[in-house]
């Protein structure tokens, strides 16, 4: 499988490449799409100079990557485009010797349950064979390598490529077994982004597994190992930080980086929501509860867009969920994919609501120095942005009029959708 997979690379670095050099590499780089104020490499470059004319990155609130991005860039900044694609090739290998170990796992496991005796008759479709697991590995890295969201993020030198790369090797040292190397990725990972905490449970559970702990809260052996791959964990991740304050000599890039530090009741308010959103089995009390705390960031009511569509979403939803609900129990006439529907369209409602206000500014005006910082907060908060200048309330509440009769035309389509399945005869 060796030569397949250098095949794949070897064309994943031509179509790279081949972009690099063409006139799209600026379009792309300048997409709202593709590229965040978080991410962007003109950011890093910003950074950049002004670290070179003795100026801390983190004075401003411009630059937002960790000290370690910076200096590792500070001496590749000539070789960016090789670096970007030697991470997405890094990735690619790694995801590939992770799945390829992982269905060796698997395929033990169900030859052994084999033996046993221990599947239904009915699932021997469902059994996976070698030959169908071989080419397992090989699918993995050719999705990525050659997905177009990746080809994109590469070309744009997205500092989230980098993001993906740490995330994919704790991916690796975890099916591989290794836990003191588990925790430096999951640590690195971390570092670069708070999001990749959520992994550390995951990750602990399959190393429990892999050494043949029982989760269980009376084993001894459980607790010693939780303990010390924690350990492992908390200890890499303040030896990355104390070396960024070494490099700096400041801990001004804390609250630059994970920016939701000088705000933790609103941070406590998004996960409230991501919980009542995400969450098994939710209900409307779930939603109430984040829902609360909108008249808390009422100042943002004027970034709101398509507020129409979205109230009349949350009310036709909340009418038909007892209707379709009756439909299925107790009139037979729909089955459970009715009901299933309208809490899918309501949960899509939801991210929108509350996403309206994760962009909360501390000031009622912005700032953007560059034209990928203006067209992301014109994305965002929904109005229009003047390059190299500010972006204020007023000017962005005055872009965004919308009116019912403006909106009505993209409720047909939802309105048609919603009566063609709820009275759709069931096929017998």
């Amino acid at each position: 499988m060796a030569a397949p997979l250098a095949l794949v690379l070897v064309v994943a670095v031509t179509v790279r490449a081949a972009l690099f050099r063409s006139s799209l590499a600026e379009f792309i780089s300048e997409r709202v799409e593709v590229v965040s104020p978080l991410s962007s490499w003109k950011r890093v470059v910003e950074g950049l100079s002004l670290l070179d004319l003795g100026v801390s990155p983190y004075s401003g609130a411009v630059f937002h990557e960790t000290p370690l991005i910076i200096y590792l860039f500070h001496f590749l900044i000539d070789y960016a485009e090789l670096v970007f694609m030697i991470t997405d090739a890094l990735t690619a290998i790694a995801l590939y010797f992770a799945i390829q170990d992982f269905n060796k796992v698997v395929f033990k496991k169900q030859k052994l349950l084999l033996e046993l005796d221990q599947y239904a008759p009915d699932v021997a479709e469902l059994i996976r064979t070698p030959m169908e697991m071989r080419y397992i590995p090989l699918k993995v890295a050719l999705f990525y390598l050659l997905n177009p969201y990746t080809i994109l993020s590469c070309v744009a030198k997205s500092t989230c490529a980098i993001n993906n790369t740490l995330t994919a090797f704790f991916i690796l040292t975890t099916i591989k077994g290794s836990a003191f190397l588990s925790a430096i990725f999951l640590a690195l990972a971390t570092y670069q982004s708070l999001y990749p905490l959520t992994l550390f449970v995951p990750g602990l559970l399959y190393l429990l597994q892999r050494q043949y702990i029982p989760v269980k809260m009376k084993s001894k052996a459980f607790w010693i190992f939780s303990w010390e791959y924690a350990m492992m964990y908390v200890g890499s991740l303040v030896v990355i930080v104390c070396l960024s304050f070494f490099l700096l000599s400041s801990w001004d890039f804390i609250p630059a980086v994970y920016g939701f530090m000088e705000h933790p009741i609103f941070f406590m308010f998004i996960q409230i929501a991501i919980i009542a959103i995400f969450k098994s089995y939710p209900t409307v009390g779930d939603v109430a509860l984040y829902m609360a705390f909108f008249p808390v960031w009422n100042h943002l009511y004027r970034f709101l867009r398509n507020i129409f569509v979205l109230t009349c979403i949350i009310i036709v939803c909340s009418l038909l969920f007892p209707v379709l609900w009756h439909l299925w129990i107790y009139a037979g006439s729909a089955n459970s994919n009715f009901f299933y529907a309208i809490t899918l369209t309501f949960n899509v409602g939801q991210p929108r609501n509350s996403s309206v206000c994760t962009q909360e500014p501390t000031e009622t005006r912005t700032t953007c120095r560059d034209r990928v910082c203006a067209k992301h907060c014109c994305c965002m908060l929904g109005g229009s942005a003047e390059v190299g200048g500010v972006v204020s309330a007023q000017g962005v509440s005055a872009t965004v009029k919308h009116t019912p009769a403006t909106l009505l035309p993209s409720l047909i389509p939802a309105v048609l959708w919603l009566l063609t399945w709820t009275y759709w005869p069931e096929k017998k």
